[in-house]
């Protein structure tokens, strides 16, 4: 059977809910005692009142009263007429006639309260003091909650950190694997190109010497693309309409004669932007690619290029299978693939490309299973 592992998010996660949990339980607790604590400390003033009431010249319950000047305290009669009141602001007392009867109001939610006579008079009836929290119970009560915010941005600021140092890595990872591949495949491909020269000169036909020495010419230029990735390339001013269109002469030529390639530039005879060409071409190869796989060798590619005043949009649509739903936020990450053969680069690449070296954006515009998808380019001008 095999065990579950969990990863460090995770880990870091449950310590959290744990320290949170704990604390939480913890305040609490100390918040029920606090608040007990106070209830005492009332019904001890209310007793120490009633004694002075009684006996002005006692020496305790005269420094019990004097002592208690922490818990605000509002008294009234039995029907809640107010007649005095204690560590309550005396400025806003005067001033706001409405503030007694708010505070009172507040106090009537917070606990029930103490009735006691004063007096032993049988008229006498009896007087009921209500009271609320303390400032120092106030700030047990929230703790929690200021606690939950701190332990919230502590992980926010880990998670962070930690995905961008991954990220670092991670392009340094393939910014290395990219360059090996181009320093492996330069060796062949100089000794390809030295074998088409013999051939040239030899009684070879020269019909196929030529064919050859576009495929070599093909393997230098992937090399080339292999080879600026992780360096920052230089950026041209190209004509993307003209760029594009030549991917789509180079991919028609290789395809189904049952696919056919649209394109739509809206009237627009160029469309200017800073791109570097091998670079772009390969986004645009491998778009073009993905949807012939799509269609299975039969459908409809169509290109619309929007040639706007800051920027220019690029959809490549197919009438392929689509993409499920619960695929569209994993086809951009390495090794995502639906093919039998492949690594799942492709579009990888391709999304870092835009993003990295052209300032722009790649991503799924629209896709419905059984209908098609369309990949959208933004590029900046």
């Amino acid at each position: 059977m095999i065990q579950p592992q969990l990863n460090w998010r995770t880990l870091v996660a449950i310590i959290a809910i744990g320290i949170v949990t704990g604390t939480v339980f913890y305040s609490r607790y100390l918040a029920n005692k606090i608040a007990d604590e106070e209830k005492q400390k009332v019904e001890q003033w209310v007793a120490a009142s009633k004694a002075i009431m009684n006996s002005p010249d006692l020496t305790l319950p005269n420094l019990i009263r004097n002592e208690q000047q922490s818990i605000p305290i509002i008294e009234t009669n039995e029907k809640d007429s107010i007649s005095g009141y204690v560590n309550l602001d005396s400025a806003k007392a005067v001033n706001d006639k409405d503030y007694l009867y708010k505070k009172l109001k507040t106090f009537k939610s917070e606990h029930l309260p103490i009735e006691i006579k004063l007096t032993d008079t049988p008229s006498y009836t009896a007087n009921r003091y209500y009271y609320g929290h303390t400032v120092l119970l106030e700030e047990v009560r929230y703790f929690p909650l200021i606690q939950l915010v701190i332990v919230a941005i502590f992980i926010f600021f880990t998670i962070y950190s930690i995905t961008i140092r991954n990220r670092a890595t991670q392009n340094q990872l393939w910014a290395g694997m990219a360059k090996e591949t181009a320093h492996q495949l330069g060796t062949p491909v100089s000794s390809l190109e030295g074998w088409i020269e013999v051939m040239k000169e030899s009684s070879a036909d020269q019909k196929i010497v030529n064919e050859m020495q576009k495929d070599v010419g093909r393997l230098k230029l992937v090399t080339d693309r292999f080879g600026k990735i992780g360096s920052k390339p230089k950026l041209e001013e190209k004509d993307v309409i003209a760029q594009i269109q030549s991917m789509v002469d180079y991919i028609k030529k290789r395809s189904s004669g049952k696919v056919v390639f649209t394109t739509d530039t809206h009237g627009s005879e160029e469309a200017i932007a800073m791109i570097s060409p091998p670079l772009f071409d390969w986004v645009i190869e491998n778009l073009l690619k993905n949807a012939l796989d799509a269609m299975e060798g039969k459908g409809e590619i169509h290109i619309d290029i929007i040639n706007q005043k800051k920027e220019i949009f690029i959809d490549v649509s197919d009438t392929g299978k689509g993409i499920a739903k619960y695929n569209l936020q994993k086809v951009f990450k390495p090794g995502f693939t639906t093919k039998k053969r492949g690594w799942g680069l492709g579009l990888s690449l391709s999304k870092r490309i835009i993003a990295q070296y052209h300032n722009g954006e790649l991503f799924v515009k629209h896709s419905e299973p059984g209908k098609g998808t369309t990949f959208r380019i933004e590029l900046k001008k």
